[in-house]
């Protein structure tokens, strides 16, 4: 077994003895060095975002001291939500090796799907019932915006 998929199944097996959250766990590798790990922790953090792979993006994040994690690799216990997904792209990793697969996860009762439904609009889900989306007062809020965009010294992230 790869060394490092190894230490994700580990935090993963190790969630199912406290019951911290969910049999999930991950690490990040920046060249062969562990920047990285996490395992969920939505129960004991009261955190719907604590996923395995938001907890070890956060650990590198500070243990590196950047937001950008480029040349990072990510492994995990099982392939990552739309949320985790969206976490790692933004957090500039390009290389995630995953252990389940989503259908694993549903199989267990992880409702992932419903998310990928809602995002795809493939017409399987009542988008309203999942969550109601609507534009409010744009014509103040974009003032933040414009005056970013005027900005001489920003950063794009």
């Amino acid at each position: 077994m790869n060394k490092y998929m190894e230490v994700a199944k580990e935090l993963a097996e190790n969630n199912l003895k406290t019951n911290v959250g969910g049999p999930f766990g991950a690490c990040i590798v920046k060249g062969n060095e562990i920047v990285g790990k996490g395992a969920n922790h939505v129960l004991s953090r009261n955190d719907p975002t604590a996923h395995a792979e938001i907890v070890a993006i956060r650990d590198a994040c500070e243990n590196l001291g950047t937001y950008d994690l480029k040349g990072c690799v990510l492994y995990t216990s099982c392939y990552p939500c739309p949320m985790c997904l969206s976490a790692i792209i933004w957090s500039n990793i390009k290389k995630v090796y995953y252990g389940n697969t989503r259908d694993d996860a549903a199989s267990i009762g992880f409702r992932d799907d419903l998310i990928y439904d809602y995002i795809e609009d493939n017409g399987e889900v009542d988008k309203e019932k999942i969550l109601e989306l609507e534009c409010m007062d744009r014509e103040e809020t974009i003032k933040a915006f414009e005056d970013f965009l005027d900005k001489k010294k920003k950063t794009i992230y």
